[in-house]
């Protein structure tokens, strides 16, 4: 009877041993990842790992496709996301990750720079740009947008009509050269090409 209590004891002490082991492997397995920007440069900051710290290599290479990611046009919060989440399987660990800007959490800046005068006296040839990607604009915002003919422009929003936006140039001077007249680019694009708004100019 004794060693009977005895191995039973030893059983439940083994069970719940190897369950704590389980219990502390998948925890440890778990990471949460915040990735830090304010549309030019990125900074990763891992946690919950419970007896060690994230591989160097694994923070790099997440920093680096986060960097990317904030440079693209295409990306979005998801989009980025989801490449710190792959980043971290290859490396065998599930990833909860959070973005924080200077626009609050999950929200993604891009920089940008304007080209031409066409914004006058708005904007500046030259002048340094920090947008939030977003498709939450209204009449009067400026943004910025893919063109099929001229890539990404700066404009600002003169309608919405269903899924079309009108984009203005500020700038409503005619340039007169020889027998050349220019003006800035006005413009109909689908709502699915604005990138987002400019907050920082």
């Amino acid at each position: 009877m004794k060693l009977r209590n005895i191995i039973i004891i030893a059983l439940l002490v083994l069970f719940a041993s190897v369950s704590t082991s389980v219990v502390l492997s998948q925890q440890s397995h778990n990471l949460d990842v915040v990735v830090k920007t304010n549309g030019t440069d990125v900074q990763i900051q891992t946690s919950n790992l419970l007896f060690s710290t994230a591989p160097p290599s694994m923070k790099i290479e997440m920093e680096q496709r986060a960097l990317n990611d904030v440079y693209d046009d295409k990306s979005s919060v998801d989009s980025l996301k989801n490449d710190i989440k792959t980043i971290a399987k290859s490396y065998n660990y599930t990833a909860n990750v959070k973005i924080e800007s200077q626009f609050g959490t999950d929200e993604l800046p891009m920089p940008a720079t304007v080209k031409g005068t066409s914004m006058l006296p708005t904007l500046q040839e030259g002048q340094d740009l920090i947008i939030l990607k977003t498709r939450d604009f209204k009449v009067g915002d400026i943004v910025v947008a893919r063109h099929p003919q001229y890539g990404l422009i700066v404009k600002r929003v003169a309608q919405i009509k269903g899924s079309q936006v009108y984009l203005m140039s500020d700038n409503r001077e005619v340039v007169v050269q020889g027998n050349t007249i220019s003006r800035g680019l006005d413009t109909w694009l689908p709502i699915s090409e604005v990138v987002g708004v400019v907050r920082e100019y």
